[in-house]
Protein backbone atom coordinates (compact mmCIF):
# COMPACT_ATOMS: atom_id res chain seq x y z
CA UNK A 1 0.00 0.00 0.00
CA UNK A 2 2.90 1.92 0.01
CA UNK A 3 3.51 5.27 2.26
CA UNK A 4 0.33 6.80 2.23
CA UNK A 5 -3.11 5.82 4.50
CA UNK A 6 -6.32 7.28 4.52
CA UNK A 7 -9.20 5.97 6.05
CA UNK A 8 -11.06 4.36 3.12
CA UNK A 9 -8.30 1.95 3.25
CA UNK A 10 -9.11 0.85 6.85
CA UNK A 11 -11.83 -2.18 5.56
CA UNK A 12 -9.04 -3.79 3.17
CA UNK A 13 -5.92 -3.52 6.06
CA UNK A 14 -8.59 -5.04 8.55
CA UNK A 15 -9.12 -8.34 6.35
CA UNK A 16 -5.23 -8.70 5.95
CA UNK A 17 -4.94 -8.27 9.88
CA UNK A 18 -7.29 -10.49 9.87
CA UNK A 19 -4.81 -13.01 8.78
CA UNK A 20 -1.60 -11.90 9.74
CA UNK A 21 -2.07 -9.57 12.88
CA UNK A 22 -0.65 -11.37 16.37
CA UNK A 23 -2.43 -9.70 19.31
CA UNK A 24 -1.99 -10.40 22.81
CA UNK A 25 -4.81 -9.77 25.35
CA UNK A 26 -3.16 -8.65 28.49
CA UNK A 27 -4.62 -9.49 31.80
CA UNK A 28 -3.63 -8.44 35.40
CA UNK A 29 -1.16 -10.64 36.46
CA UNK A 30 -1.36 -12.94 39.79
CA UNK A 31 2.15 -12.06 41.96
CA UNK A 32 1.44 -15.07 43.86
CA UNK A 33 2.16 -17.42 41.01
CA UNK A 34 6.29 -18.12 40.75
CA UNK A 35 8.20 -15.79 38.82
CA UNK A 36 5.39 -13.40 38.43
CA UNK A 37 7.43 -10.69 40.56
CA UNK A 38 10.88 -10.53 42.15
CA UNK A 39 9.67 -10.45 45.49
CA UNK A 40 5.98 -9.59 46.48
CA UNK A 41 4.86 -6.03 47.59
CA UNK A 42 1.60 -4.08 47.98
CA UNK A 43 -1.41 -3.02 45.37
CA UNK A 44 -2.97 0.26 46.52
CA UNK A 45 -6.08 -0.27 43.81
CA UNK A 46 -7.32 -3.15 44.85
CA UNK A 47 -6.11 -6.42 42.76
CA UNK A 48 -8.22 -8.16 40.11
CA UNK A 49 -6.90 -10.22 37.00
CA UNK A 50 -9.99 -9.31 34.72
CA UNK A 51 -8.57 -12.83 33.18
CA UNK A 52 -12.56 -13.61 32.48
CA UNK A 53 -13.21 -10.24 30.51
CA UNK A 54 -9.76 -10.69 28.57
CA UNK A 55 -11.21 -13.88 27.46
CA UNK A 56 -14.27 -12.33 26.11
CA UNK A 57 -12.15 -9.61 24.32
CA UNK A 58 -10.02 -12.37 22.46
CA UNK A 59 -13.20 -14.37 21.99
CA UNK A 60 -14.80 -12.01 20.30
CA UNK A 61 -11.37 -10.89 18.33
CA UNK A 62 -11.25 -14.76 17.16
CA UNK A 63 -15.19 -15.12 16.15
CA UNK A 64 -14.55 -11.69 14.08
CA UNK A 65 -11.90 -13.55 12.11
CA UNK A 66 -8.64 -12.41 13.96
CA UNK A 67 -6.91 -16.12 13.68
CA UNK A 68 -3.94 -15.18 15.72
CA UNK A 69 -5.21 -13.83 19.74
CA UNK A 70 -3.25 -14.65 22.70
CA UNK A 71 -4.34 -14.26 26.13
CA UNK A 72 -1.43 -13.71 28.53
CA UNK A 73 -0.51 -12.46 32.14
CA UNK A 74 0.90 -8.84 32.77
CA UNK A 75 3.91 -10.07 35.21
CA UNK A 76 7.41 -10.46 35.19
CA UNK A 77 7.32 -12.94 32.37
CA UNK A 78 5.47 -10.37 30.00
CA UNK A 79 8.47 -9.46 28.06
CA UNK A 80 9.32 -12.93 26.77
CA UNK A 81 5.80 -13.83 25.93
CA UNK A 82 5.51 -11.19 23.88
CA UNK A 83 8.67 -12.34 22.17
CA UNK A 84 8.03 -15.92 21.91
CA UNK A 85 4.46 -15.13 20.40
CA UNK A 86 5.77 -12.92 17.80
CA UNK A 87 3.03 -10.26 19.32
CA UNK A 88 2.50 -7.69 17.04
CA UNK A 89 0.05 -5.63 19.20
CA UNK A 90 -1.11 -5.94 22.24
CA UNK A 91 -4.56 -5.03 23.99
CA UNK A 92 -4.38 -3.78 27.40
CA UNK A 93 -7.03 -5.18 29.92
CA UNK A 94 -4.82 -4.87 33.37
CA UNK A 95 -4.64 -2.34 35.91
CA UNK A 96 -1.31 -3.84 37.11
CA UNK A 97 0.31 -6.53 39.42
CA UNK A 98 1.26 -4.20 42.75
CA UNK A 99 3.11 -1.14 43.46
CA UNK A 100 2.11 2.08 43.21
CA UNK A 101 0.52 3.86 40.23
CA UNK A 102 -0.32 -0.27 38.83
CA UNK A 103 -1.98 0.55 35.87
CA UNK A 104 0.78 2.95 33.94
CA UNK A 105 3.32 -0.06 34.31
CA UNK A 106 2.02 -2.51 32.00
CA UNK A 107 1.97 0.57 28.90
CA UNK A 108 5.38 2.18 30.22
CA UNK A 109 6.91 -1.38 29.02
CA UNK A 110 5.16 -1.43 26.20
CA UNK A 111 6.71 1.76 25.20
CA UNK A 112 10.18 0.24 26.56
CA UNK A 113 9.54 -2.57 24.44
CA UNK A 114 8.35 -0.75 21.47
CA UNK A 115 4.61 -2.89 21.44
CA UNK A 116 1.83 -0.68 19.90
CA UNK A 117 -1.34 -1.57 22.40
CA UNK A 118 -4.27 -0.69 22.90
CA UNK A 119 -4.63 1.62 25.67
CA UNK A 120 -3.98 4.80 27.32
CA UNK A 121 -0.13 5.87 27.70
CA UNK A 122 1.41 5.76 30.75
CA UNK A 123 0.89 9.37 31.63
CA UNK A 124 -2.67 9.08 31.10
CA UNK A 125 -3.11 6.05 32.69
CA UNK A 126 -1.58 7.86 35.82
CA UNK A 127 -4.05 10.82 35.80
CA UNK A 128 -6.45 9.17 35.13
CA UNK A 129 -6.44 6.13 37.65
CA UNK A 130 -5.62 9.09 40.56
CA UNK A 131 -8.65 10.78 41.31
CA UNK A 132 -6.89 13.94 42.33
CA UNK A 133 -4.74 14.23 39.56
CA UNK A 134 -7.48 13.91 37.20
CA UNK A 135 -10.08 16.66 39.18
CA UNK A 136 -6.27 18.89 39.42
CA UNK A 137 -6.80 18.81 36.02
CA UNK A 138 -10.28 19.16 35.34
CA UNK A 139 -10.17 22.18 37.34
CA UNK A 140 -7.59 23.70 35.51
CA UNK A 141 -9.52 23.49 32.13
CA UNK A 142 -12.51 24.18 33.45
CA UNK A 143 -14.61 21.15 33.81
CA UNK A 144 -17.25 21.18 37.22
CA UNK A 145 -15.45 18.78 39.45
CA UNK A 146 -16.38 19.19 43.60
CA UNK A 147 -13.73 21.26 45.72
CA UNK A 148 -11.27 18.13 47.39
CA UNK A 149 -8.62 18.04 49.41
CA UNK A 150 -6.09 14.60 49.54
CA UNK A 151 -4.22 13.59 52.77
CA UNK A 152 -1.48 10.91 53.34
CA UNK A 153 -0.42 9.17 56.55
CA UNK A 154 3.06 10.52 56.23
CA UNK A 155 1.56 13.85 57.10
CA UNK A 156 0.11 12.62 60.44
CA UNK A 157 -3.09 11.98 62.10
CA UNK A 158 -6.07 14.09 60.10
CA UNK A 159 -7.98 16.39 62.02
CA UNK A 160 -10.47 18.51 60.57
CA UNK A 161 -10.98 20.87 62.72
CA UNK A 162 -7.31 21.95 63.02
CA UNK A 163 -6.27 21.34 59.49
CA UNK A 164 -6.22 24.73 57.46
CA UNK A 165 -6.33 23.37 54.18
CA UNK A 166 -10.12 21.85 55.15
CA UNK A 167 -10.99 24.97 56.65
CA UNK A 168 -10.65 27.03 53.85
CA UNK A 169 -12.12 24.72 51.56
CA UNK A 170 -15.07 23.53 53.61
CA UNK A 171 -15.60 25.70 56.67
CA UNK A 172 -18.78 27.13 55.73
CA UNK A 173 -20.22 23.62 54.63
CA UNK A 174 -22.55 21.64 56.44
CA UNK A 175 -22.62 18.58 54.83
CA UNK A 176 -21.82 14.93 54.39
CA UNK A 177 -18.44 14.06 53.21
CA UNK A 178 -17.11 11.12 51.32
CA UNK A 179 -13.50 9.67 52.03
CA UNK A 180 -12.07 7.29 49.69
CA UNK A 181 -8.54 5.94 47.94
CA UNK A 182 -7.31 8.07 45.34
CA UNK A 183 -6.65 4.95 43.41
CA UNK A 184 -9.57 2.88 43.65
CA UNK A 185 -11.82 -0.01 41.63
CA UNK A 186 -15.28 -1.01 41.81
CA UNK A 187 -16.39 1.75 44.55
CA UNK A 188 -14.73 -0.47 47.05
CA UNK A 189 -13.63 1.67 50.53
CA UNK A 190 -15.01 4.35 50.27
CA UNK A 191 -16.69 6.29 53.04
CA UNK A 192 -19.86 8.18 53.57
CA UNK A 193 -19.41 10.67 56.88
CA UNK A 194 -22.04 13.11 58.48
CA UNK A 195 -19.37 14.70 60.77
CA UNK A 196 -15.65 16.19 59.98
CA UNK A 197 -15.09 14.57 63.14
CA UNK A 198 -14.59 11.20 61.88
CA UNK A 199 -13.02 11.70 58.99
CA UNK A 200 -9.90 10.88 61.36
CA UNK A 201 -11.26 7.00 61.51
CA UNK A 202 -12.46 6.95 57.80
CA UNK A 203 -8.91 8.27 56.57
CA UNK A 204 -7.00 6.26 58.74
CA UNK A 205 -9.10 3.24 57.57
CA UNK A 206 -8.20 4.11 54.05
CA UNK A 207 -4.55 4.12 55.00
CA UNK A 208 -4.82 1.07 56.88
CA UNK A 209 -6.27 -0.64 53.68
CA UNK A 210 -4.80 1.11 51.03
CA UNK A 211 -0.89 2.00 52.27
CA UNK A 212 -1.83 5.32 50.25
CA UNK A 213 -3.49 9.34 49.94
CA UNK A 214 -6.92 9.32 51.15
CA UNK A 215 -9.25 12.19 48.89
CA UNK A 216 -11.45 13.93 50.83
CA UNK A 217 -14.88 15.91 49.23
CA UNK A 218 -18.49 17.00 49.80
CA UNK A 219 -20.96 14.27 49.31
CA UNK A 220 -23.50 15.09 46.44
CA UNK A 221 -26.81 14.38 46.76
CA UNK A 222 -28.45 14.06 43.57
CA UNK A 223 -28.79 11.77 40.71
CA UNK A 224 -25.68 9.37 39.63
CA UNK A 225 -24.69 9.07 35.91
CA UNK A 226 -21.52 7.50 33.90
CA UNK A 227 -20.95 8.22 29.87
CA UNK A 228 -18.48 6.10 28.46
CA UNK A 229 -16.51 7.77 25.70
CA UNK A 230 -13.74 6.44 23.10
CA UNK A 231 -12.13 6.87 19.89
CA UNK A 232 -13.95 8.12 16.23
CA UNK A 233 -13.83 4.88 14.17
CA UNK A 234 -16.73 2.72 14.73
CA UNK A 235 -18.39 -0.29 13.37
CA UNK A 236 -21.85 -1.22 12.77
CA UNK A 237 -24.18 -3.28 10.31
CA UNK A 238 -20.77 -4.13 8.47
CA UNK A 239 -19.48 -0.50 7.91
CA UNK A 240 -16.63 1.36 8.82
CA UNK A 241 -17.05 5.16 9.48
CA UNK A 242 -15.54 7.85 11.41
CA UNK A 243 -17.12 10.40 12.28
CA UNK A 244 -15.32 13.63 13.94
CA UNK A 245 -16.15 13.91 17.38
CA UNK A 246 -15.27 10.87 19.44
CA UNK A 247 -17.73 8.19 19.73
CA UNK A 248 -19.80 9.36 23.14
CA UNK A 249 -22.70 6.37 24.66
CA UNK A 250 -24.35 4.21 26.93
CA UNK A 251 -25.19 7.50 28.79
CA UNK A 252 -26.59 5.77 32.10
CA UNK A 253 -28.40 6.73 35.65
CA UNK A 254 -27.10 4.61 38.85
CA UNK A 255 -30.09 3.63 40.39
CA UNK A 256 -29.43 3.67 43.59
CA UNK A 257 -31.64 2.47 46.66
CA UNK A 258 -33.23 3.39 49.28
CA UNK A 259 -30.10 2.38 51.55
CA UNK A 260 -27.06 3.35 49.08
CA UNK A 261 -25.22 6.98 49.38
CA UNK A 262 -23.11 5.55 46.27
CA UNK A 263 -23.36 2.71 44.23
CA UNK A 264 -22.42 -0.53 45.40
CA UNK A 265 -19.56 -2.41 43.53
CA UNK A 266 -19.87 -4.56 41.36
CA UNK A 267 -17.84 -6.90 43.59
CA UNK A 268 -20.76 -6.82 45.97
CA UNK A 269 -23.54 -6.60 43.81
CA UNK A 270 -23.63 -7.66 40.09
CA UNK A 271 -24.46 -5.07 37.51
CA UNK A 272 -27.85 -5.95 35.67
CA UNK A 273 -30.49 -3.93 33.84
CA UNK A 274 -32.36 -3.30 36.76
CA UNK A 275 -29.16 -1.11 38.64
CA UNK A 276 -29.22 1.43 35.63
CA UNK A 277 -30.86 3.02 32.78
CA UNK A 278 -30.32 4.51 29.67
CA UNK A 279 -31.26 8.15 30.33
CA UNK A 280 -33.59 9.34 27.54
CA UNK A 281 -33.18 11.67 24.93
CA UNK A 282 -35.92 14.43 26.11
CA UNK A 283 -33.72 14.85 29.57
CA UNK A 284 -30.97 17.74 28.71
CA UNK A 285 -28.54 16.60 31.04
CA UNK A 286 -27.80 13.62 28.16
CA UNK A 287 -26.68 15.78 26.13
CA UNK A 288 -24.91 17.97 28.43
CA UNK A 289 -22.98 14.95 29.23
CA UNK A 290 -21.92 13.49 25.88
CA UNK A 291 -20.27 16.79 25.27
CA UNK A 292 -18.49 16.71 29.00
CA UNK A 293 -17.17 13.43 27.95
CA UNK A 294 -16.42 14.25 24.06
CA UNK A 295 -14.44 17.44 25.45
CA UNK A 296 -12.39 15.36 27.78
CA UNK A 297 -11.41 13.04 25.52
CA UNK A 298 -10.15 15.86 23.04
CA UNK A 299 -8.22 17.62 26.05
CA UNK A 300 -6.74 14.68 27.24
CA UNK A 301 -5.81 13.76 24.40
CA UNK A 302 -6.75 10.25 25.20
CA UNK A 303 -6.78 7.08 22.40
CA UNK A 304 -8.85 4.64 23.23
CA UNK A 305 -12.06 3.94 25.91
CA UNK A 306 -12.75 5.48 29.23
CA UNK A 307 -15.94 5.69 31.59
CA UNK A 308 -16.71 9.05 32.98
CA UNK A 309 -18.61 9.10 36.61
CA UNK A 310 -20.80 11.87 37.38
CA UNK A 311 -23.26 13.44 39.86
CA UNK A 312 -25.59 16.29 40.60
CA UNK A 313 -25.15 18.59 43.46
CA UNK A 314 -28.02 19.95 45.50
CA UNK A 315 -28.75 22.69 43.02
CA UNK A 316 -29.06 19.57 40.11
CA UNK A 317 -25.55 21.05 38.50
CA UNK A 318 -23.65 17.80 37.22
CA UNK A 319 -20.22 17.73 38.57
CA UNK A 320 -17.74 15.18 37.50
CA UNK A 321 -16.59 12.61 40.12
CA UNK A 322 -13.94 10.40 38.28
CA UNK A 323 -12.57 8.82 35.27
CA UNK A 324 -12.09 5.01 34.98
CA UNK A 325 -9.46 4.48 32.61
CA UNK A 326 -10.02 0.63 32.28
CA UNK A 327 -14.22 0.62 31.79
CA UNK A 328 -15.46 -3.20 32.25
CA UNK A 329 -15.69 -5.16 29.44
CA UNK A 330 -17.33 -7.80 30.06
CA UNK A 331 -19.81 -9.36 27.51
CA UNK A 332 -23.18 -9.13 28.08
CA UNK A 333 -25.19 -12.07 29.40
CA UNK A 334 -28.93 -12.86 30.01
CA UNK A 335 -28.41 -11.18 33.95
CA UNK A 336 -25.22 -9.47 33.80
CA UNK A 337 -24.19 -6.46 31.81
CA UNK A 338 -21.55 -3.69 32.53
CA UNK A 339 -21.92 -0.18 32.22
CA UNK A 340 -19.80 0.04 29.35
CA UNK A 341 -21.74 -2.69 27.27
CA UNK A 342 -25.29 -1.87 28.38
CA UNK A 343 -26.11 1.07 25.72
CA UNK A 344 -24.39 -0.76 22.86
CA UNK A 345 -28.08 -1.86 21.57
CA UNK A 346 -29.02 1.74 21.85
CA UNK A 347 -26.61 2.47 19.42
CA UNK A 348 -27.52 -0.23 16.79
CA UNK A 349 -24.04 -2.32 17.87
CA UNK A 350 -23.17 -5.62 18.95
CA UNK A 351 -20.32 -6.43 21.45
CA UNK A 352 -18.52 -7.74 18.37
CA UNK A 353 -19.25 -4.82 16.46
CA UNK A 354 -17.54 -2.49 19.48
CA UNK A 355 -14.07 -5.27 19.97
CA UNK A 356 -13.86 -4.09 16.23
CA UNK A 357 -14.34 -0.48 16.80
CA UNK A 358 -11.70 -0.32 19.56
CA UNK A 359 -9.14 -2.05 17.74
CA UNK A 360 -9.62 -1.05 14.56
CA UNK A 361 -10.28 3.13 15.68
CA UNK A 362 -6.18 2.04 17.10
CA UNK A 363 -5.38 0.79 14.23
CA UNK A 364 -6.36 3.81 12.01
CA UNK A 365 -4.52 6.14 14.79
CA UNK A 366 -1.14 4.39 14.02
CA UNK A 367 -1.29 3.73 10.54
CA UNK A 368 -2.29 7.71 10.33
CA UNK A 369 0.59 9.08 12.58
CA UNK A 370 2.79 6.51 13.33
CA UNK A 371 2.90 4.64 10.37
CA UNK A 372 7.02 4.95 9.97
CA UNK A 373 7.60 3.71 13.80
CA UNK A 374 5.25 0.97 13.46
CA UNK A 375 7.39 -1.03 10.29
CA UNK A 376 6.69 -4.64 11.46
CA UNK A 377 2.81 -3.77 11.28
CA UNK A 378 2.77 -1.89 7.95
CA UNK A 379 5.10 -4.55 6.72
CA UNK A 380 1.85 -7.56 7.28
CA UNK A 381 0.22 -4.68 4.49
CA UNK A 382 3.10 -5.11 1.82
CA UNK A 383 3.80 -9.11 1.85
Amino acid sequence: MGLAYDFSQLPQCIDIFREKLRIAVVHGGDKTVENAVIYQTHNPRSTKTYEVVANDIANSLRDLGFKHVFVIPDDATLGDRLRTNNIHIAWLNTGGVQGYNPVCHTPAIMEMLGVPYVGHNPLNSSILDNKHSFKRELQGLGFPTAPFMIWHPAQGEFMAGKNTRFQQLFGNYTGSFLAKPVSGRASLNIHFVDNPKDLTEAIADIHHVTHNTALIEPFLPGREFCVSVCGYVRHKNGVFTKPEEPFTFSILERLLGADEKIFTSMDKKAITGKRVQLVDDSEPVKNELAKLAARIYREFSLNTLIRIDARMDEYGNIQILEANPKPDLKRPAANVTSLTAQGLSEQGMTYEDFILSLISDRLDYLLTNHRRIISHITALLEN
